[in-house]
């Protein structure tokens, strides 16, 4: 790190605390915050799913018990949560609620659908109401531990499902825009599945985990190749039998599986295939305790996978991230402070991780927390006392600072794992850095003027 002694300035920022010397970035300065109201549904809400909507809106899919166990969706609007369309509007009850977008913004959400058999159904809202897409109940049989998510590559709708009907295998079928047909071949697993998890690639390859019976209910992951289901290394991979999957694939195409791992307690367990087999990221059993109801992705900043989980060893929601050496606890573990089920863990278009659970802090409803730190926010324009531009930034990081008589001070930036990686003298009311050099992520700048720090936060591409 370079120190540079520029002549001194004065200046004042829009939020501000005091806080004695220039040590680097506590952890006590970060939060879990609630996303407007906790507990914002009207009574108990099982298989929450949270997506983003254009521009990051957030909505959160749940089975509605005040509805008649059916499924409803809300949105954020200001600091209120909303119901889009009409509470309930599935015909029966639903299990395995999954919510996604389409490439135009449009929600979708596929279920359980107890109302037509317990087979597999997806809808959309279009913009008035809740309407089916293709026919409701389309698989053949019952389904269980569904897992929706739209396809980059052809902009259509994927469900995986595991196939009650036909030995508990797993299958995964698409809309081709009038009806739903089988990727691949139907039934496709060797045996009997569960903890079925897809996930698809940027490239629009589709990818399906699952604990598979004729391996002591290991996990296996396949693939599809364009013309059918392949495996991806061996099957039954993990060390002990695996619980709760949650498949993720990285920008590059890189998968990554979480789970909880038999072998270690079911404490957490990360791995990916590194093109020949699959291997841990980081120590295997990494959790306090065992885990339930486990959410994998990938930061867009840094690319590092974080992963959710209900911690029984601290009775809450925890969230975790590779830091490409450890697992180290995103804010504090257990924030949930009570039970967490069904978390579901993305992250909005600043990087920041967001995540919606069954809340029993809350009467088992829903909410929805997103980790910040406790200053402002990152999308904030030239012309407060304290801003930077642009944001995010590539090259070269402009930051303005407003002028106070007979004050002076430092600034510092500071990368979020609190190593300093600039610092100078207070001189001038604007400063230009270069930042090419710096690796993505989120970063910190702070400005201490007696004993006062002052805060902003950008994102380098």
């Amino acid at each position: 790190m370079n120190r540079f002694i520029l002549p001194c300035i004065f200046f004042i920022a829009t939020m501000a605390f005091s806080q004695p010397g220039k040590g680097p970035l506590n952890p006590a300065d970060y939060t879990w915050k609630y996303v407007g109201n906790p507990g914002f549904t009207a009574g108990k809400a099982y298989y929450t799913s949270l997506g983003l909507g254009p521009g990051g809106q957030p909505y959160v899919a749940f089975e509605d018990v005040a509805s008649g166990s059916r499924v409803s969706v809300m949105k954020l609007e200001g600091n209120s949560w909303v119901t889009v369309g009409n509470a309930g509007f599935s015909p029966g009850t639903v299990r395995y609620t999954d919510l996604d977008f389409s490439l135009s913004g449009e929600p979708y959400v596929g279920y359980k659908d107890f109302g037509n058999g317990g087979k597999a159904t997806v809808m959309k809202f279009d913009g008035t109401n809740w309407v089916n897409v293709g026919e409701a109940g389309f698989s053949p049989g019952e389904v269980e531990n569904i897992s929706f998510a739209f396809n980059p590559a052809d902009s259509m709708p994927y469900l995986a499902y595991v196939d009650k009907l036909n030995g508990f295998k797993a299958s995964v079928m698409k809309f081709d825009g009038s009806q739903w047909v089988y990727v691949g071949n139907a039934c496709f697993s060797a045996g009997t599945t569960a903890f079925i998890t897809m996930a698809i690639s940027a490239a629009g390859q589709p990818y399906v985990g699952f604990s598979e019976d004729a391996y002591d209910m290991r996990a296996t992951v396949m693939k599809y190749d364009g013309t059918g289901w392949a495996y991806v290394g061996t099957q039954g991979f993990t060390g002990g039998s695996a619980m709760y999957l949650t498949l993720a694939v990285s920008q590059s195409g890189q998968p990554y599986l979480g789970y909880g791992d038999q072998a270690y307690g079911y404490r957490a367990a990360v791995m990916t295939f590194n093109g020949t087999s699959w291997v841990n990221v980081g120590e295997p059993g990494f959790s306090a305790g065992t885990t339930d109801y486990l959410s994998l992705a990938i930061s867009p900043v840094d690319a590092m996978p974080c992963l959710a989980y209900m911690d029984l060893g601290y009775v809450g929601a925890t969230v975790m991230r590779f830091d490409g050496s450890n697992w180290a606890p995103v804010g504090n573990e257990g924030f949930s402070l009570r039970s967490a089920w069904h978390t579901s863990l993305v992250f909005n278009p600043s990087g920041q991780p967001c995540l919606a659970f069954t809340d029993w802090m809350h009467d088992g409803k829903a909410s929805v927390m997103i980790y910040d730190s406790l200053y402002t926010g990152i999308g904030e324009q030239p012309g407060s006392e304290l801003s930077n531009y642009p944001n995010p930034v590539s090259t070269s990081l402009q930051i303005e600072l407003k002028t106070i008589p007979g004050t002076s001070g430092d600034i510092d930036i500071t990368s979020m794992t609190g190593v300093k990686i600039f610092e100078a003298e207070i001189c001038r009311d604007k400063i230009n850095i270069d930042v090419s050099n710096y690796p993505p992520g989120i970063y910190f700048i702070r400005a201490i003027v007696n004993k006062s720090v002052y805060m902003r936060k950008f994102i380098k591409n």
